[in-house]
């Protein structure tokens, strides 16, 4: 029966069924199942290996942390693991194309679902719109291109509406087809991080990581109330660069180079084994990319002293500055490859959300509609890389690039209490992979989360809770009313009604 409830709850079982057959055999008739671990690990891969390893590190390491930004790529990774824990349980008991937007639902209630639904497509639209423009910038600089249509000074970026296009048609072809592609992209730049540590450990010396942690000071550039980081702006602690106050700014600031990786939960629906190929894609996706993260990082400040790292090319720039200005064009490529997976992925895991939503009712049906032949949400995939395309093209987004971060904290967080919640509500529910020491470790991933998110800056917490806003109202005059559980269509949660 209907049900007015905001914290009304799907059932699992229910889910779980709907995975198996379709919701109705119509418009959501079920996603092909065609993946196995490797390829989930190279979604996973090629999501995370991108503008973190390329960018982050250069500019974390010279503002906030120095030699100890291998530390805060090590606490972001810790944080990211104690998460993907959580999520390794839950996406093998409930394989779904929603993942944590579906956690939430079957656990905490639909307004907390549409939230993190929202907070997804945040975090993966202007993922996707940054790292698009970072493409255009690195693809005029190989080739020197008019800036006038590539880069960062440009008017439109042309460079950054093309990749965000044809990787947008890409995804709404076929997911085996995103597959290809991502993991011949993953196999060059991976090598490429292999080749960086290889050959710039023979350049690294002791005196540039010295000292690890470089003393507190004051900021170069005097952040002003909104600008610095929201526990500092409460406790009225004055905002300072380096020391351990600045390895914890620079791993909130670096979680960008770990997120996304939550996109492996959302191709549940269309992996062969879920119950086991789920936990070993999402932890070997952070086993992989930590392990290169540190390397690289010990490489590039033990190459050259942080004081002299460039913030816009720190890899290829610390070859130059050894005379290995031939390596540049290797990284270079490493790069155009890297960010070219990350658009990818994100608009695979946009679309597999969107799909989601409209087959819940939250968005209207038609939109999520399963193409006959290619068997993808083709209309929401195809939207959503619209509105990548116009944020790609027209807005400068380096000033948001926090909110990423921001958005897939959120999202750890509501997942890391949905596992706790499950486990006592419903207790007997298959698990082929549980969560060690629940509630303990959930708890400790979420408060890990909030700690993370309070290093971002007030600025960005106010952007992050009008967006909220925004879809909040969305779901008053549209999803609560049309949702499958309001009209009836569905049924709730026994634990509920």
């Amino acid at each position: 029966m209907p049900s007015r409830s905001l914290v009304r709850t799907k059932d699992v079982d229910t889910v779980l069924r709907q995975n198996d057959e379709g919701s109705d055999g119509g418009h959501h008739a079920r996603l092909s199942k065609r993946l196995t671990a490797w390829d989930l690990m190279g979604f996973g891969i090629g999501i995370v290996i991108g503008t973190g390893i390329f960018t982050l590190t250069g500019i974390e390491a010279k503002n906030h942390a120095g030699p100890a930004i291998i530390v805060s790529f090590a606490i972001a990774g810790l944080v990211s693991l104690l998460a993907a824990l959580c999520y390794a349980e839950l996406a093998a008991a409930v394989p779904t194309a929603g993942s944590s937007y579906t956690y939430a639902y079957t656990t905490i209630g639909e307004i907390f679902a549409w939230i993190i639904a929202w907070d997804l497509v945040l975090e993966f639209a202007l993922g996707a719109a940054v790292v698009s423009r970072g493409w255009s910038g690195y693809l005029q600089e190989a080739l020197n291109l008019p800036t006038t249509f590539f880069g960062e000074k440009s008017t439109v970026n042309l460079g950054a509406i093309a990749i965000a296009l044809v990787l947008g048609i890409v995804a709404a072809v076929g997911i085996r087809e995103s597959k290809l592609v991502t993991n011949a992209l993953v196999i060059i730049k991976v090598s490429v991080c292999v080749f960086i540590v290889v050959v710039g450990i023979f350049f690294v010396k002791a005196a540039n990581l010295s000292p690890f942690v470089p003393p507190s000071q004051p900021p170069a550039e005097k952040a002003s109330g909104l600008t610095q980081p929201l526990w500092q702006f409460v406790s009225g602690v004055e905002p300072s660069s380096f020391g351990f106050a600045g390895i914890l700014v620079a791993s909130a600031v670096v979680f960008f180079a770990y997120s996304g990786f939550e996109a492996v939960a959302n191709l549940g629906e269309e992996t062969k084994d879920p119950a086991k190929d789920m936990p070993r894609g999402l932890i070997g996706t952070l086993v992989i990319c930590t392990v290169l993260y540190l390397a690289v990082c010990f490489v590039l400040t033990g190459m050259v002293k942080y004081t002299n790292l460039s913030t816009g090319a720190p890899l290829s720039d610390a070859f130059d500055q050894v005379g290995m200005g031939w390596a540049s064009i290797l990284i270079g490529i490493a790069a155009v490859a890297g960010l070219s997976s990350v658009i990818l992925v994100d608009i695979v895991a946009m679309g597999r959300i969107g799909f989601a939503l409209c087959r819940d009712g939250l968005l209207p049906p038609s939109v999520g509609a399963v193409h006959p032949k290619f068997h993808t949400p083709m209309r929401i995939t195809l939207a959503t890389t619209a509105v990548v395309c116009l944020l790609a093209g027209f807005v400068p987004l380096d000033v948001l690039a926090e909110m990423v971060s921001i958005g897939t904290l959120f999202a750890f967080v509501v997942v890391s209490i949905a596992v706790a919640v499950l486990r006592r509500t419903k207790p007997r529910m298959k698990r082929p992979f549980r969560t060690p020491q629940v509630p303990l470790l959930p708890i400790i991933s979420a408060l890990s989360c909030v700690a993370l998110m309070a290093a971002l800056s007030v600025e960005t917490w106010i952007r992050f809770l009008v967006w909220l806003v925004i879809g909040l109202l969305i779901y008053a005059f549209y999803g609560y009313r049309h949702s499958r559980l309001a009209t009836g269509t569905e049924p709730i949660s026994e634990s509920q009604d």
